[in-house]
């Protein structure tokens, strides 16, 4: 009795030596990969920036948008939650210290120099509606400025600006540095660099990084020196504006000036 050949059943591998193709058999192609379910999200997000503009976006997308270049392969969705609880809104994120950023789990370089580029750029659009205009007539402008580079610092910091004789702004300098609530300012440093820059005119800003602007008996005390110190060589002292993260005092408008 002849049996007949011996079949390999369905999803069984083929027995030794026996190619199926040879019998006809279709080949199986390799399916593809499925992309990672935050790539739809990605080109969403992207879409509706462009669509609706960025006041259709929460502060975490839009840090999501910025996080996508940084780390193109990850749901950055919780990183982008977690910046935002560490410093408590997306410009607090963009504004925080490198070595900050860096204390925050899933930060790496990358991300903190996209992070640090955006910063620049939004100081430098902010500059640039100030630098070499009339400070005094766009005030709201210089406010604005003076908010972009320093509300959300960690430490003190004190700038002045200075003028020429049409109070149009010729210079914007960080005279010193300090600590988070102190920063040594010398009248007199303050006065010699106004005559090297040939200003007739300054604004002092300086910013308290505990978000209170009201100022203290020394922020008074140094801005009634400076004021001494300039008017003696002809100089004006506009203001004095003292920078907080929701808001601003200015030392004119006070009267402390």
């Amino acid at each position: 009795m002849t049996r007949s050949p011996t079949r390999t059943g369905l999803g069984e591998p083929p027995l030794p030596g026996f190619d199926l193709l040879a019998c006809g058999a279709e080949p199986v192609p390799p399916q593809p990969a499925a992309d990672p379910h935050y790539h739809d999200h990605r080109s969403r997000l992207r879409a509706r920036f462009m669509q609706a503009g960025p006041g259709a976006l929460a502060d975490y997308e839009m840090l999501e948008l910025l996080l996508f270049r940084a780390i193109p392969r990850r749901d950055v969705k919780p990183l982008a939650k977690d910046l935002l609880a560490r410093f408590g809104d997306f410009n607090g994120v963009i504004s925080a210290a490198p070595a900050r950023l860096a204390e925050v789990r899933g930060v790496g370089d990358a991300v903190i120099q996209e992070l640090k580029i955006v910063e620049a750029a939004a100081h430098r659009l902010a500059r640039a509606k100030v630098l070499g205009r009339d400070a005094i007539a766009s005030w709201d402008a210089l406010l604005a400025y003076c908010k972009t580079a320093m509300a959300h610092r960690d430490t003190e910091q004190f700038r002045i600006l200075y003028l020429d004789r049409r109070n149009v702004l010729i210079a914007d300098e960080a005279l010193a540095q300090g600590t988070v609530d102190h920063v040594p300012v010398y009248p007199r440093e303050v006065a010699r660099r106004a005559l090297e820059l040939n200003a007739s005119a300054l604004v002092l800003v300086h910013n308290h990084p505990s978000g209170d602007p009201t100022p203290s008996e020394a922020d008074i005390d140094m801005t009634g020196q400076v004021r001494d110190a300039v008017e003696a060589l002809g100089l004006v002292l506009h203001d004095h504006l003292v920078i907080g993260k929701e808001s601003d005092v200015s030392f004119r408008a006070e009267g402390y000036l």
